[in-house]
């Protein structure tokens, strides 16, 4: 290589590694490296249980209802406790609760334990074990997305979504193999085993993070503050924005209830189960090269424009006849929905305050949670009504037309600036360390 081609060479490696997962979350906060490694522990022996409890209730019933009733066990516990979960985060030690509910589901996942080696497995344990564990879930998950903002500095909040999906991503993807394996070769009591090992690897990692009391003058858990949490979230039309949006994309165009006969309209049934895994690979794209999005600061802009693509891929994947180009687009909205949840955990996290960032957790779990079930019911009717394709086709588009005008309705979402926002400047300063506030009072003010 010559001296000419070097600086030409540096500058291709630069933009290269800018295109990297941002580690600095890691690299500046303990607790971060303690809770990313915690959960990647505890998502794969969940996903063990995730796949183990559904057979087992398949074997002791031969039913699909059957299993089917699993999901609506958990439902409803998962909304009530999460939005009761995201008072109760800011109202006690953030970290306790983590632990607290932590232990509870590996509690659970030994009750499984001891079920599956009876003689004769009862059922109704594993009915009840799956709502007692959305409960529990309900009322942990607002506190683990709460106390990111406190551990992880402001300007890193983006890094620290990322590098949490990307860990959430390698789960979903290698934690279905790994478990359909040792279910198929080992049997149920080692799956539940061995996510009882995975909860107390989580345990021990959870105690050692920082303790995360709540403030002093913390409202207690009740529905009137929930309610005040609900009424700040109207109050800020951007947030109340990163909300909606989702809700209509997720209302929209969320067919995956429907892939198996979309696979079957397209003569690819043996595409099935790529299908179902090419989000999440669109998902990790955007991931691992998701250096850029640091530098963002129209969040608001990247949260709708995340949806809107995210409805479009779906509006091809309906509309293509050609499964390769479906698993394309499906590839592709995968990633686009991925971009719109980086910027609406950036919002979030770097304009909510602390003392109400729980019960807004609590809210963003109740859309989460929501919004995909809801967007099954309506593809499945809508494949009844007009078909297949044209249940997946026409939900693209609709979640585009439903985006846009919610862009044009919350103005304040589009408008969105993160330098400029004054929520947060304020959380910035507040952040602010002493020494940080005399400097900047110090600094000669620029001429005009």
């Amino acid at each position: 290589m010559t001296d000419d081609d070097q600086p030409a060479a540096a500058r291709a490696g630069a933009r290269w590694r800018s295109l990297l997962p941002d580690l600095s979350p890691w690299r500046s906060s303990r607790d971060f490296r303690l809770m990313w490694v915690a959960g990647l522990v505890t998502a794969f022996g969940s996903f063990l249980t995730l796949v183990a409890l559904p057979l087992q209730v398949k074997e002791l019933t031969g039913s699909a209802f059957a299993v089917g009733a699993i999901g609506a066990v958990e439902l409803v516990p998962l909304i009530v406790f999460g939005l009761y979960g995201g008072a109760l985060a800011d109202a006690v030690d953030r970290r306790t609760l983590i632990v607290l509910t932590e232990a509870g589901l590996g509690l659970l996942s030994a009750l499984l334990l001891v079920n599956s080696l009876l003689p004769d497995p009862m059922l109704w344990p594993l009915y009840v074990a799956a709502a007692v564990a959305s409960a529990l879930a309900g009322l942990q998950r607002p506190a683990l997305d709460a106390v990111v903002a406190r551990i992880v500095p402001l300007e890193q909040q983006t890094a620290a979504a990322a590098l949490n999906a990307l860990r959430w991503q390698l789960s979903a993807i290698a934690g279905p193999s790994l478990a359909g394996v040792v279910v198929a070769y080992a049997g149920l009591p080692l799956a539940y085993g061995l996510d009882v090992l995975t909860y107390l690897a989580s345990l021990v990692l959870g105690l050692m993070l920082t303790a995360s009391p709540p403030a002093e003058d913390a409202e207690k858990p009740s529905l009137a503050a929930i309610a005040a949490g609900a009424r700040y979230a109207w109050r800020r039309k951007e947030l109340l924005g990163t909300y909606v949006v989702d809700m209509a994309a997720m209302l929209f165009a969320f067919p995956n209830a429907i892939f198996p006969f979309l696979a079957d309209d397209l003569d690819a049934p043996w595409a099935l189960g790529l299908m179902y895994a090419a989000g999440s690979v669109g998902s990790v794209l955007v991931s691992v090269t998701s250096g850029w999005t640091s530098r963002i600061h129209r969040h608001g802009r990247m949260v709708v424009l995340g949806a809107a693509v995210w409805g479009a891929a779906m509006a091809v994947a309906g509309w293509a006849g050609n499964i390769w180009l479906v698993l394309l687009a499906l590839v592709v909205a995968g990633g686009a929905d991925m971009v719109s949840g980086l910027f609406r955990s950036t919002i979030w996290n770097q304009t909510i305050p602390d003392e109400l960032r729980g019960r807004l957790a609590g809210i963003e779990l109740l859309s989460y949670a929501t919004g995909p079930q809801i967007g099954q019911v309506r593809a499945g009717g809508m494949a009844g009504l007009t078909g297949v394709r044209t249940a997946v086709w026409s939900g693209g588009v609709a979640c585009v037309a439903a985006v846009g005008l919610l862009a044009v309705a919350i103005p304040k979402l589009m408008s969105y600036d993160a330098r400029t926002d004054e929520h947060a400047i304020r959380m910035r300063e507040l952040r602010k360390g002493p020494q940080d506030r005399l400097e900047q009072r110090d600094r000669p003010t620029p001429a005009a």
